[in-house]
């Protein structure tokens, strides 16, 4: 959800302080798979006013997703040196999750990362790997060819830019202001570096296969803060005026 409120104003999400608005009085808020029914967003600006609305959350309806044929160290990897390895890569990515841009890059929505796509898998789907149920996938899988070019969906910094790790292969994370970071898994070309600065539609990369994948598609997710989203949900959303 995109607001607009007093410039400043300090944002709380169920009693929980979640950042200020921007000086225009933009800001941004998320829900995760397994919000409540109901949410309390309290916003109180520079004069200690504050107003709070109750919001109402509709429940996902989420799939079951049966994945076969994945190698064993792709399901339950063993050994220790490489499980010392994805931890390495945890403490990374946690790093790149935990960006805050001073920016509202999010103000102009979102546009699909890929020109064209096939949904090959929705957010919030329970994984079954291999015959073994996992934790839900937080992220919406589009389909297309090896090598299609993945477009940035809206500005932003880059704040993670990798090859070559475990799961994701080839990884990038965008910082789009205000704790809203977006990533694009499984990519077998990485063309942007951390630090970096995108514009909407800036080839950012290519899709493929690499890490914890069966066939070429990219795995696009997006957090606010510890709060994991759907990505579609925000395109063509827009800030109000």
């Amino acid at each position: 959800m995109i607001g607009r409120t007093a410039p400043r104003a300090r944002i709380s999400l169920d009693g929980e302080a979640m950042g200020e608005a921007a000086a225009s009085g933009l800001f941004v808020i998320g829900l995760d798979r397994d919000s409540p029914a109901q949410v309390r967003v309290t916003v109180a600006d520079t004069d200690g006013r504050s107003t709070s609305r109750m919001l109402a959350v509709a429940p996902g309806g989420f799939d079951i997703q049966r994945i076969n044929g994945l190698p064993p160290q792709q399901v339950r990897p063993q050994g220790e040196a490489l499980l010392a390895r994805i931890v390495a890569e945890a403490e990374r990515k946690t790093k790149g999750w935990a960006s805050r841009a001073p920016t509202e890059d999010f103000s102009g929505g979102f546009s699909p990362p890929l020109a064209k796509y096939r949904v090959s898998g929705r957010f919030g789907g329970q994984r079954i790997l291999n015959g073994e149920p996992m934790p839900p996938h937080y992220g919406a899988d589009l389909a297309a060819p090896d090598g299609t070019p993945i477009l940035a969906p809206a500005p932003g910094r880059v704040c993670f830019a990798e090859t070559g790790l475990h799961y994701e292969g080839g990884l990038t994370m965008i910082d789009h202001g205000q704790g809203l970071v977006t990533a694009y898994l499984h990519q077998s070309k990485v063309g942007v570096r951390q630090g970096q600065t995108v514009a909407r539609g800036q080839v950012i990369g290519a899709v493929g296969h690499e890490g914890r994948a069966t066939g070429p598609h990219l795995c696009w997710r997006m957090k606010w803060r510890d709060r994991r989203l759907d990505p579609m949900l925000l395109l063509g959303v827009r800030a109000p005026a």
